[in-house]
């Protein structure tokens, strides 16, 4: 189990993880060693995600979500697949973390006085004009 939050904990076994070859320079060592990684997360379907968390991380993920609703998270800045294991997995921590904290609540507000009666100015002044385009022309 990975704490995400002290109320929230994700299944590891939910986690599929695959190993591919980096792109980008690193000499020969990019070419024989898989140490990107792709992580995925089926954020739809996930059973250790509360459904206004998982709502949430998806409208969160954007790019990242795919159409079934896997979350996909590549790795692939380090040398080693460990250390770029660690940075995807931290980057989905995070990304839930985020999406497990609620919204605030906006209240709603009025408008003041002073907007009330700039409104009403404007209002007042277009009216003038529009009366003055519609008087009967004398010729």
């Amino acid at each position: 189990m990975i704490e995400v939050t002290p109320t929230l904990s994700i299944d590891e076994r939910e986690i599929l993880e695959s190993f591919v070859r980096a792109s980008g320079p690193g000499g020969q060592n990019v070419n024989k060693v898989a140490s990107a990684v792709q992580l995925r997360f089926d954020a739809r379907r996930s059973r250790s995600l509360p459904n206004d968390v998982a709502i949430r991380l998806m409208k969160l993920a954007g790019a990242r979500l795919t159409q079934d609703g896997v979350i996909v998270i590549t790795a692939q800045t380090h040398r080693s697949q460990e250390r770029n294991r660690e940075a995807a997995l931290e980057r989905l921590v995070a990304l839930i973390r985020k999406a497990a904290e609620p919204p605030l609540q906006r209240r709603k507000t009025k408008p003041g006085k002073a907007a009330k009666e700039r409104r009403l100015e404007g209002k007042s002044k277009r009216a003038a004009i529009k009366r003055t385009r519609s008087a009967p022309v004398d010729d």
